[in-house]
């Protein structure tokens, strides 16, 4: 790729950056000074590689949450607001554990927020950069279990049950078995991971809509996570009746000044 091409797929991406809501394509041509040919295979192209997702209703544009998941690589910044993160490290002081939040953003979950309530001594840390392996994470069989089994099966059948890392012993092996985990989550009212992300560790999640309404769309999971030798089946009920309060606490908080509909940030204001 040339430094011309370069400079004009970060453009966009700046351009992007600043919009407070979709952009069609000959707009951002204007914004950032290019044909609206040439700014069309750009978007392609980011969209292609996740960086940029499409209204189905407008066929506007838009930045996916991809590039605050680098942001946590390099930065460790977070992108939720304050009473969002305060809610986070309110559980983790009551669980004395480490928890994190993910959102849904272009048909995937992406982590956006973490908080460390684990004395000091052995403690989890995870890399917020990786990806949130849906069959193996408490967090994505929390979301999977917010769906029916048809459409969790083809989720999980077309991005298959292959990682970027190495992933621990107790990993599922088939799309029927994850069918049966998260059936069982159902059942249960959250959902666990104990050795399948990694070995040596486990979780509990649940999953938080974007409102205090039942029938409102799920936002995303929060989870509580740490070594197995803390984080046990003795232990699964207590922590998802302390994730499901602080969901019902984020649904409250999700519309007043977080995310909006589609991923970007909001300031609207309770009525």
């Amino acid at each position: 790729m040339s430094v011309s091409a370069i400079d004009r797929a970060v453009s966009v991406i700046e351009a992007m950056a600043g919009a407070t809501a979709p952009i069609e394509v000959t707009a951002l041509a204007d914004r950032v000074g290019l044909p609206a040919s040439a700014t069309h295979r750009i978007l392609t192209t980011l969209a292609e590689r996740g960086w940029v997702v499409q209204d189905a209703e407008s066929s506007a544009y838009q930045l996916s949450l991809r590039i605050a998941v680098l942001g946590f690589r390099h930065l460790e910044t977070r992108v939720v607001s304050d009473i969002v993160q305060a809610a986070l490290d309110r559980l983790a002081s009551r669980t004395r554990e480490y928890c994190r939040l993910a959102v849904v953003d272009a048909g995937d979950l992406v982590w956006v927020a973490r908080a460390q309530g684990a004395p000091a001594g052995l403690r989890y840390e995870p890399d917020m950069g990786q990806e949130i392996v849906l069959h193996a994470t408490a967090n994505g069989k929390a979301w999977l279990a917010t769906m029916d089994d048809a459409t969790a099966g083809a989720r999980l059948a077309a991005r298959g049950l292959a990682a970027n890392r190495p992933l621990g012993p107790n990993c599922a092996t088939s799309v029927d078995e994850v069918i049966r985990q998260i059936a069982a989550a159902r059942e249960a009212g959250f959902a666990t991971a104990v050795e399948e992300a990694e070995a040596g560790t486990a979780a509990v999640a649940v999953a938080f809509r974007a409102s205090s309404h039942d029938e409102a769309p799920v936002a995303g999971t929060i989870s509580v996570a740490g070594p197995v030798a803390r984080i046990h089946e003795g232990r699964f009920t207590e922590l998802a009746a302390e994730l499901h309060r602080t969901a019902a606490e984020i649904g409250e908080l999700w519309p007043i000044r977080t995310f909006g509909q589609r991923g970007r940030p909001t300031e609207e204001r309770a009525a």
